[in-house]
């Protein structure tokens, strides 16, 4: 039994399934998860010692990659001058700034502890703000564990959601309309019969948590337009995508404008981090302010401001997004022209340094057409590419991550590892 296998069963018997947070158990390609001792780069080392090249990074943070001197170098000197204090500190106007210049969409921002906090205060904010209650979700967009936003689909386009989850009453979610993505009809009939009570809608502009697909050419301009119609607000979760995909996001991308924005990930630079932020007059509805309460004992923790801040200055004082891209563009190409020699014509998406390969060979727009995806190739691909020493997301229904360590030797032997993983996935 090797040192991972050790620690699972360690784990099992003091963790729920042995791991903090599901993804982790490798329950979507039936087997058990290694675990990490450090990582550093576009590389990360686990408990055997075996190197593997990573495209998780972290679930997205690390975009400069794992452990980046700078933000290391923050971190220690935030260290020294103390954990946490309770009180406003420097770093937390620095960051506010930055992320003020950065997103188009913020001129004021709160700082919380995780994306999932970041996504239920301003579904809190959004209600408080426009005095409605009910909100819109989309099939297949993840905004994290809240009651209200972990919902299934009804049984029709316009049913309210059942809970996703065991322990979420039914009650909670009795005020969610589920509709799926990229469906503009079942968008437009909502708010015909429910818009004088809908608070807010809110998506992934870019879903990236089951696989990664895009928005159908005017989509996301018909939410923008209607929720004006209707004065109800349209909230991002940039939670993935937000300085990821650029700077300020896919709304930075797109040039569309929401009332909301949902940040997390890469702001922390490797630490616990949420934000939420938008307009100053809806922003202003938080207390102390306003009658919208929301608190948190470590937000805006120093030491994560410090790491977050530092991440982000780096990436504006390099080439990292034009790096990202050439390393996208060039392993997109090698898993095309490994599909092209086994005659696949299987579903590539990418935007920058983020990417999904779905084992179909049809479109993929939704979550429906996500799940078509072939899940046995995709068991005996993951299980390959480990075998040949790069760590690929262990579920077909994530997005992989490039950071601006990964080098064209990495990428090269990563598309090295694709043929001989379809080799034997496709033979």
């Amino acid at each position: 039994m090797n040192q991972s296998e050790q620690l699972f069963q360690r784990a099992k018997a003091v963790i729920p399934g042995g791991v903090n947070s599901p993804v982790r158990a490798f329950k979507n390609v039936d087997g058990d998860p290694f675990f990490v001792k450090s990582a550093k780069g576009s590389r990360i080392v686990d408990a055997d010692d075996r190197s593997l090249i990573d495209y998780i990074g972290t679930w997205g943070p690390a975009i400069l990659g794992h452990a980046p001197q700078i933000v290391l170098d923050a971190v220690h000197q935030a260290v020294d001058r103390g954990l946490s204090y309770g009180t406003p500190t420097p770093v937390e106007v620095d960051m506010a700034e930055k992320i003020v210049e950065l997103v188009p969409s913020v001129e004021k921002v709160r700082m919380v502890s995780s994306g999932t906090e970041a996504t239920m205060s301003a579904i809190r904010l959004a209600r408080g703000y426009t005095v409605r209650n009910m909100i819109i979700k989309f099939i297949g967009c993840y905004h994290g564990h809240v009651d209200s936003l972990l919902v299934a689909a009804g049984s029709g386009a316009l049913t309210f959601g059942k809970p996703d989850s065991a322990g979420v009453p039914r009650e909670f979610t009795q005020l969610t309309l589920t509709l799926p993505y990229n469906d503009k009809e079942a968008v437009t009939q909502a708010f015909k019969k429910y818009g004088s009570q809908i608070a807010a809608v809110i998506l992934e502009p870019y879903p990236a948590n089951a696989g990664l697909y895009f928005p159908k050419d005017g989509f996301l301009e018909h939410l923008r337009q209607i929720t004006k119609q209707y004065d109800s607000l349209l909230i991002f979760d940039e939670v993935m995508t937000g300085f990821r995909v650029a700077p300020g996001g896919v709304q930075e991308l797109t040039g569309l404008v929401p009332d909301l924005t949902c940040m997390g990930k890469v702001i922390g630079g490797g630490l616990p981090v949420g934000a939420f932020g938008g307009k100053s007059e809806i922003m202003d509805k938080l207390s102390p302010l306003g009658p919208v309460y929301q608190a948190g004992t470590l937000s805006g923790n120093p030491v994560a401001m410090a790491a977050g801040l530092a991440q982000l200055q780096e990436l504006q004082r390099t080439d990292a997004y034009a790096h990202m891209e050439a390393m996208g563009a060039q392993l997109e190409d090698g898993i095309r022209s490994a599909l092209k020699k086994h005659q696949k014509d299987y579903t590539i998406h990418r935007v920058g340094s983020m990417f999904c390969l779905f084992f179909s060979d049809e479109p993929v727009f939704d979550l429906d057409s996500a799940m078509k995806a072939n899940k046995a190739e995709f068991k005996k691909f993951f299980w390959s590419m480990l075998e040949e020493g790069v760590y690929m997301a262990p579920s077909p229904y994530e997005t992989g991550f490039i950071s601006a360590a990964h080098s064209s030797n990495d990428i090269e032997e990563t598309i090295q590892a694709v043929h001989k993983a379809f080799d034997k996935t496709f033979n």
